[in-house]
C-alpha cells in the first residue's frame, strides 16, 4: 500500500522541526507551550466572534434600519474572505506566516471596530467585509504555522486542539452577547473582541517567528503571482453575484446569477489542484473531501432548528440546544484521530465518519414522523458531530502531509476554498429545493410556528447524506498510487 509521503520534504527534515529532546515534548511541553497556546486563543476568540456576532446581527441590523440588507452583512464576510485566503497563502508561501498572520489579525480587529462604530448598514457592511478578509488571511496562516512549526507527529494534536477551541464558545458565545448586547448593547460586542486578541498575539509571535519566519529555507521572496490574484477577485465577485441572485428571486437576477457562475466556474477551475472535480487520488481528493464534507453537514445542520420549531412546535431556545451536544462530540472525534496509534488507519476512519454524517442526516427528517421522539435529532447530530472531527482535521492533517513547505499556503488555502465555497453553494441548492416544495409557507399561530409541508425539508436532508456518501466513496481515494 502506498504511503502519503509529501512531496519534497521527508518526515524527519520537516521546516522548523526541533531536533534531540524537543521531539519528546507534546503540544503542551515546554518547547511548544507558548506557541500552542497563543494559535489556539486566536482560534477560540475567531470561534467566539463567530458565534456571538451572530447573536448581535438582528438587533445591529434593526437599530441601523438595514433589515432589508440583512444577508449581505454575511455574504460581505464571506466574499472577502475568500479573497483574503488566496493572498494569505501567497504570501505565506513567499514570506512566511507571520506578516500574514498579523496583517489578517489587524484587519479582523478593524473591521469589528468599524462596524460596532457604524451609523449606517452600508458602513457596518464594509466593516463585515474588511473582518472578513482579515480572517481569510488568518485561517490560511495559521495552517502554514502548524506546517512549519510543528512535526508531523504532533500535527493531528494541534488540529485537535484547533477543534477543541470551538466547543466553549459555541456554547457560552450566544449566551454572552445575548446578555452584553441586552445589558450594553450590540456594538461592544463588535468593539470588545479586538482587546482579546493582544493577549494571544504577543504570546504566540515570537515564537512564530523563531520557527516559521521567512520564505522555505531561506530562499529568496518570490514575486506576486498575478494570475492568482486575478482568480482570487474572479472567485470573490462571482461568489457575491451568486449570492445576489439568490436573495433576489425576480427574473432579472438571473444576469447576476449567469455573471456570477462565469467568473466563479474558472476561477475555482484555477485556484483548486489539478483534478479535484473528478476526485484523483491523493491531494485532489483531500480538498474535495473538505468540500463534500463540510457543505452537506453545515447545509443540513441551518435547517434542524427551523424543521424542530415550525414542524414539531419546540421554541427555539431547545431547538438550538438539540445541537448542542454536536461540539463535544466533534472535539472528541478530532481528538481520535490525533492519537499515535490510530494514524496507520485514518483513511478507514474518514470513511467511518463520513457514514456517520451521512447516517445523521438521512436520520433527521425523521422526526417529521409524530410518533419519532425528537430527542432523536440530538441523539443523531452527536454522532454526526463526531464522524465531522475525524474527517475535518484529518483533511487538514494530510493537506500538509502532502504539501511540499512552499505549497503549504496555496494548498492550504484551496482547502479553506473548497469548504468556504462548498458551504455557500449546497445551502443555495438546499434553500432553493426547499423553497420550491413550499418550505417558506410557515404559519404563526397562538401555539408556536407550524409548517405545511414536511416533505420541504426532506428534500434538503436526504440529497445532503448522499452528498456526504459520495464523500465517503472519495476516502477511497486519499492515497496515491504506488509507481
Amino acid at each position: 500500500m502506498a504511503t502519503l509521503e509529501p512531496r519534497g520534504v521527508g518526515v524527519d527534515d520537516e521546516v522548523g522541526a526541533p531536533s534531540g529532546r524537543q521531539r519528546a515534548d507534546g503540544v503542551l511541553g515546554r518547547s511548544y507551550r507558548a506557541l500552542s497556546v497563543g494559535i489556539v486563543s486566536v482560534v477560540v476568540l475567531v470561534a467566539f466572534e463567530a458565534t456571538a456576532v451572530g447573536t448581535a446581527m438582528p438587533v445591529a441590523a434593526r437599530e441601523l434600519d438595514g433589515v432589508g440588507l440583512y444577508a449581505f452583512a454575511f455574504s460581505g464576510y464571506f466574499t472577502t474572505s475568500l479573497f483574503g485566503m488566496v493572498v494569505s497563502g501567497q504570501w505565506a508561501d513567499r514570506r512566511g506566516p507571520v506578516g500574514a498572520l498579523t496583517a489578517g489579525i489587524a484587519a479582523f480587529g478593524a473591521g469589528l471596530l468599524v462596524s460596532g462604530a457604524a451609523g449606517a448598514m452600508w458602513l457596518f457592511i464594509l466593516g463585515r467585509a474588511v473582518q472578513g478578509f482579515g480572517g481569510g488571511l488568518v485561517i490560511v496562516a495559521l495552517y502554514v504555522v502548524v506546517g512549519r512549526a510543528y512535526p508531523e507527529r504532533l500535527r493531528p494534536a494541534i488540529m485537535a486542539a484547533f477543534a477543541a477551541g470551538w466547543v466553549v464558545p459555541s456554547v457560552v458565545g450566544p449566551l454572552a452577547a445575548g446578555a452584553v448586547t441586552e445589558q450594553l448593547g450590540w456594538r461592544w460586542v463588535f468593539v470588545g473582541i479586538p482587546v482579546l486578541v493582544v493577549f494571544p498575539l504577543a504570546l504566540a509571535l515570537p515564537q512564530i517567528r523563531r520557527r516559521a519566519a521567512g520564505p522555505v529555507d531561506g530562499r529568496a521572496p518570490g514575486g506576486v503571482d498575478r494570475r492568482r490574484i486575478r482568480l482570487a477577485l474572479g472567485i470573490s465577485l462571482g461568489a457575491g453575484l451568486l449570492q445576489y441572485a439568490a436573495q433576489d428571486l425576480r427574473p432579472l437576477s438571473l444576469l447576476p446569477g449567469l455573471a456570477g457562475a462565469a467568473l466563479l466556474v474558472p476561477a475555482v477551475l484555477g485556484l483548486l489542484p489539478r483534478g479535484t472535480y473528478r476526485a484523483a487520488r491523493g491531494l485532489p481528493s483531500v480538498v474535495l473531501l473538505r468540500g463534500l464534507a463540510a457543505g452537506s453537514f453545515i447545509a443540513a445542520e441551518s435547517f434542524v432548528p427551523l424543521m424542530l420549531v415550525t414542524q414539531r412546535g419546540l421554541s427555539p431556545t431547545l431547538a438550538g440546544f438539540s445541537l448542542a451536544a454536536g461540539g463535544g462530540t466533534w472535539a472528541l472525534g478530532s481528538w481520535v484521530q490525533s492519537r499515535a496509534r490510530v494514524e496507520p488507519y485514518r483513511e478507514r476512519l474518514m470513511t467511518v465518519g463520513m457514514v456517520l454524517t451521512a447516517a445523521a442526516i438521512a436520520t433527521a427528517p425523521s422526526v417529521l414522523i409524530d410518533s419519532v421522539p425528537v430527542w432523536t435529532v440530538a441523539i443523531a447530530w452527536g454522532f454526526g458531530c463526531f464522524g465531522m472531527g475525524l474527517v475535518i482535521s484529518s483533511t487538514s492533517v494530510l493537506l500538509l502531509h502532502l504539501s511540499a513547505p512552499e505549497e503549504a499556503g496555496s494548498n492550504s488555502a484551496a482547502l479553506q476554498i473548497s469548504d468556504g465555497l462548498s458551504n455557500a453553494l449546497l445551502l443555495a441548492a438546499g434553500g432553493a429545493a426547499f423553497a420550491a416544495l413550499g418550505g417558506g409557507a410557515v404559519n404563526h399561530t397562538a401555539t408556536g410556528a407550524t409548517g405545511a409541508h414536511p416533505a420541504a425539508f426532506a428534500v434538503v436532508f436526504l440529497p445532503m447524506a448522499g452528498v456526504a456518501l459520495v464523500g465517503a466513496w472519495v476516502t477511497t481515494r486519499l492515497r496515491e498510487r504506488e509507481p
